[in-house]
């Protein structure tokens, strides 16, 4: 255990050194410097972070899980967020950038707010910025809180010391740098982290083919069971076998209409080069790719896990070296953290700003009272989610994921996809706010679908309500200014 503290503690190290140069490079006397890193990230750190978060805890802990419990299926579902993350960065990035710029909007509440609402102090506008915000409070409280538990699980047989022990230093380590350096740090730690972890995946993916060639490793997992290798449904995605192909529009939607992803594309600095961000990404994104191989390795190996989930933990400390495990255990940490931070982030932007303007006060405040506001509702964010822990019911990381990743994507995805072609009413974007999360949670929460079926039916009922409540109910003051001009 000594020297996974020694590493532990020289990764934490550079971890407060990068967060340390991010609070000087960020400026102190502004809060876009906290809330979109003075929109100056470039093409290798933008595509850093969003691969980093978008693979994170499930990607090496659930994801191998789910492929121990399912078979093949879930290497070519976890495959599908690789090409939508390069897509969602092509098409999507530099137009969400640039409106949100015009608009001076610095979180995504602010940005779904200011196009549709002509005067932000309204009680309509007032009411959208409430209902994302607390909507995106309460989903990604229960997504962090699922990612602090699994870093518990991971970092307690890591570090020897008890669940909730880990779960709190790790969670100290991560509130420490978010506070200090904003979505400037937490872009700069996750770039650093996903080198880990591609080096991780890389290591892991050429131990165990050579322990196990790739027909050898089918062959013995259809002795075990053939649906792991031949499967007749899509399940846990879908029952039909052509679902799994629904993981790409799924990934694609996450990739752009959750906050904590999209976010990153409003601090992008403005000569950005599209190209090689794309390219960044698509390589990062296609190596993450290949780790839930070590399900299907360890299925084989060792067939009698009760708790999928332990797929990855038993690699750790049954297949490969100890110190390369320590070491591989640490980037998979950081695969957690990569998404926690971000979480942490978003959550604690979405209450400091957006909440504080929609209720409590629109007074005016010195940007350096801005900056310790945002701060102080990290650490109060952080206290919340780690206390949630105790409450949160026992499920797959995956489905815990999903669940709350997914209904918060199926929610904005008419507000922020539906607007690229078509803009709607502030009751619109209400009403299919609350039309895409209601569906979507229903769907997962009876089980009647699959996995990634019950967000993108509520993706597609929010995009519907959005279209249609906005011909039914138009904007009054829009109405009245083309009458107006009419005249």
């Amino acid at each position: 255990m000594f020297i996974n503290w020694m590493i532990l503690l020289a990764a934490i190290a550079l971890l407060i050194v990068l967060a340390s140069k991010a609070s000087k490079v960020m400026s102190a006397d502004e809060e876009s410097g906290f809330l979109v890193a003075g929109r100056s990230l470039g093409p290798f750190v933008i595509a850093g972070t969003v691969v980093a978060t978008g693979f994170s805890g499930w990607g090496f802990m659930g994801s191998p899980g789910a492929a121990y419990q399912y078979g093949t299926i879930e290497l070519l579902g976890n495959f599908f967020f690789a090409p939508a993350m390069v897509v969602a960065v092509l098409f999507f990035a530099v137009y969400l950038r640039n409106r949100a710029m015009k608009m001076g909007s610095s979180t995504i509440p602010e940005f779904i707010v200011n196009l549709h609402c002509n005067d932000r102090n309204s009680i309509s506008a007032r009411t959208l910025r409430i209902i994302t915000s607390l909507g995106m409070i309460i989903f990604l409280t229960v997504f962090l809180t699922a990612q602090i538990r699994a870093l518990g699980m991971l970092g307690s047989s890591w570090l020897g010391i008890s669940p909730l022990l880990a779960s709190a230093l790790l969670l100290v380590i991560i509130t420490i740098y978010t506070m200090a350096g904003g979505l400037l740090a937490v872009a700069w730690t996750d770039t650093f982290m996903v080198i880990g972890m591609a080096a991780a995946a890389i290591y892991i993916v050429v131990q165990v083919f050579t322990d196990i060639p790739l027909a050898d490793m089918m062959t013995q997992l259809n002795a075990i069971d053939p649906n792991l290798v031949n499967p007749e449904s899509s399940n846990p995605y879908g029952n039909a076998k052509a679902s799994v192909f629904l993981v790409f529009v799924y990934a694609l939607i996450f990739s752009t209409a959750l906050p904590y992803m999209s976010v990153r594309f409003l601090a992008m600095k403005s000569n950005i080069s599209i190209a090689k961000t794309g390219f960044y990404t698509a390589i990062l994104g296609c190596v993450l790719s290949l780790v839930p191989i070590v399900g299907l390795y360890v299925r084989i190996k060792n067939p009698g896990l009760i708790n999928p989930d332990e797929a990855m933990p038993w690699y750790l400390a049954n297949a490969i070296p100890s110190v390369v495990g320590s070491v591989i255990t640490l980037f998979i940490l950081f695969a957690m953290k990569s998404t926690a931070n971000s979480i942490l982030h978003t959550l604690s932007t979405a209450a400091s700003h957006d909440l504080r303007l929609a209720i409590f006060d629109n007074k005016s405040r010195t940007e350096a009272e801005l900056l310790k506001l945002n701060r102080l509702w990290v650490a109060i964010v952080a206290a919340i989610a780690f206390i949630s822990t105790f409450f949160l019911p026992e499920a797959m990381l995956s489905y815990l994921g999903i669940f709350s990743s997914g209904t918060l994507m199926a929610a904005l995805s008419g507000v922020l996809l539906v607007t690229i072609f078509y803009k709607g009413s502030t009751m619109a974007a209400i009403a299919s706010i609350i039309v895409g999360a209601v569906c979507s949670s229903y769907l997962l929460t009876t089980g009647i679908v699959g996995w990634v079926e019950g967000p993108l039916i509520g993706s597609a009922a929010s995009a519907i309500t959005y279209v249609v409540v906005s011909v039914l109910v138009p904007n009054r003051v829009k109405a009245i200014s083309e009458e107006s001009v009419s005249a």
